[in-house]
């Protein structure tokens, strides 16, 4: 499997593509602000044919260039259809003071051809198996993708968006955000994950769960919560 991804130009957000190998249809997760140059680059260098984009939610930051991504190709993004209309009116998922910044000053467009996300989905696209969790809280849609391992290179890939970061997590101050649904996003989508599950996050360095449930104090704070019932 190739993977491999680069900060866009804003935010440090992290766009990813990922292939079965050099040459091969390929997808590409969460093209955000002033990406475009660097993944013509990255796909002319491993010779990657786009099949779909995949969003992990639906702020600003990890959509921005889905339309132009898609439309020069004629391919398709997915997204959760709570997250849907932030793809259509960025705005919806930006506070007043970051709408305040940006409202009116980016030229966005919606992607033509969109495809909705639900929980427990196995997405079959450009030769791989992709699961799709949803786990809310950073927004409502948010979701992971995860990949399975191969003989070569076992363990399993998460892209966690901004649902799990490495030391931290994603804020849920913005619209559409709630601590208590992100805190059991952490605990029934995240925590169940193999240790050695390479998480691949919206922002930052990679890292693995096992580093997150030793070291992250969210993470920390969940697995020493005592247990209720029987």
């Amino acid at each position: 499997m190739l993977v491999t991804g680069f900060p866009a130009e804003a935010f440090g957000t992290n766009c990813y593509v990922v292939a079965a190998g050099p040459g091969e249809q390929c997808l590409i997760v969460d093209p955000g602000i002033g990406v475009l140059d660097q993944l013509e680059e990255t796909l002319a260098q491993h010779r990657l044919h786009p099949a779909a984009v995949l969003l992990t939610h639906g702020h600003l930051d990890h959509t921005f260039s889905v339309a132009p991504v898609c439309g020069a190709r004629g391919i398709t993004a997915y997204v959760h259809p709570a997250d849907l209309e932030m793809l259509a009116d960025p705005s919806k998922g930006l506070s007043a003071d970051l709408n305040q910044i940006f409202g009116g000053r980016l030229e966005y467009s919606e992607p033509e051809d969109v495809a909705e996300l639900t929980d427990g989905a196995v997405l079959s696209i450009a030769g791989l198996e992709i699961t799709v969790d949803h786990a809310p809280g950073h927004t409502g849609g948010s979701v992971l993708f995860r990949l399975p391992g191969s003989a070569n290179e076992p363990e399993e890939i998460c892209f966690s968006g901004d649902v799990l970061f490495a030391g931290s997590i994603g804020r849920t101050d913005l619209p559409g955000g709630d601590t208590a649904t992100m805190m059991t996003s952490l605990r029934d989508k995240i925590l169940p994950l193999a240790d050695d599950t390479v998480v691949l996050p919206g922002h930052g360095p990679a890292t693995t769960i096992g580093r997150e449930r030793a070291s992250n104090p969210y993470l920390r704070e969940l697995t020493a919560a005592p247990r209720r019932g029987f």
